[in-house]
């Protein structure tokens, strides 16, 4: 993953499971009003619409952006 590093020992970001509206999953990172955090993998499974472009995913964040932005980054599409 570019531009952000994980250390699990010491979490300043979270790893959580979500659901991201996004019109094609060829991105890495979505800006926090396209993420949804979800309290489980099933609920963001269930909650995922391709219909509607919602994917779940697991993701890292959120974190600041250079402008200034919360971003969250993708880790894992759950398809």
């Amino acid at each position: 993953m570019r531009g952000i590093h994980y250390d699990p020992d010491a979490p300043v970001i979270e790893e959580q499971f979500a659901v991201v509206r996004v019109p094609r999953r060829s991105r890495d990172r979505f800006p926090e009003s396209s993420v949804t955090i979800m309290e489980s993998e099933q609920a963001a499974r269930d909650a995922a619409d391709a219909e509607q472009k919602l994917f779940a995913a697991r993701v890292l964040g959120p974190s600041r952006s250079s402008e200034g932005v919360k971003i969250y980054y993708i880790q894992t599409w759950l398809d």
